[in-house]
């Protein structure tokens, strides 16, 4: 098995999505980390009070300050301030919306239930091709071997496992999809937390 797969299964996203570009990954918090770190987030971000907690935590990781919102939401939302979508209830056919980062989750209970990973939706092939390198050590996938590889930026190992990609692609492409109704969820109020930074 090699990096093609990952490939594959980017193609079978992107015509499901009518995204230009998907960059698959190990978890949708890491999506959103990757988007904020390669667009250089600063500041406030405001976010829906009633939500996951790693939707929080990924703020606090990276020095943001939180707003709260008494937004209702049910599929996806927006990181305030920003053009990034929480969008891990919210996988359908041609969601994409132009100029947004939009990011996926396949875990447990997801839409794509492969346990794991996730993605992020963009039609911006220079944030694509760096946000993919960010997710795999900084790798330059279309290289062969990553030692043959001379340049280098920061990378994280965020990126998806290609057994993943291969199920994902499988179980798009038969439909094997939970309802869209079972990804309505109602979330604790995560601002009334006691977490300490």
């Amino acid at each position: 098995m090699n990096y093609s797969v990952l490939t594959d299964f980017e193609r079978t996203l992107c015509n499901y999505t009518g995204a230009p570009y998907a960059v698959p990954v190990d978890c949708c918090t890491h999506a959103i980390e990757l988007c904020m770190r390669h667009q250089g987030v600063t500041g406030t971000v405001t976010i829906p009070k009633h939500t996951y907690v790693s939707a929080l935590m990924v703020l606090y990781k990276l020095g943001l300050r939180v707003q709260f919102t008494d937004e209702h939401w049910v599929y996806e939302y927006n990181y305030g301030n920003t053009n990034i979508w929480d969008s891990a209830r919210g996988l359908q056919e041609n969601m994409y919306r132009s100029g947004q980062m939009q990011c996926l989750s396949f875990g447990h209970s997801k839409r794509l239930q492969i346990g794991h990973g996730g993605a992020i939706l963009s039609d911006n092939y220079n944030d694509y091709v760096a946000i993919k390198r960010m997710a795999y050590d900084g790798r330059d996938l279309s290289i062969t071997t990553w030692q043959q590889q001379n340049k280098w930026h920061i990378g994280y190992h965020y990126n998806m496992r290609l057994e993943d990609a291969v199920l994902g692609k499988q179980m798009l492409e038969s439909n094997q999809l939970r309802s869209l109704e079972s990804q309505v969820v109602e979330y604790p109020d995560v601002s009334k937390l006691n977490i300490e930074v």
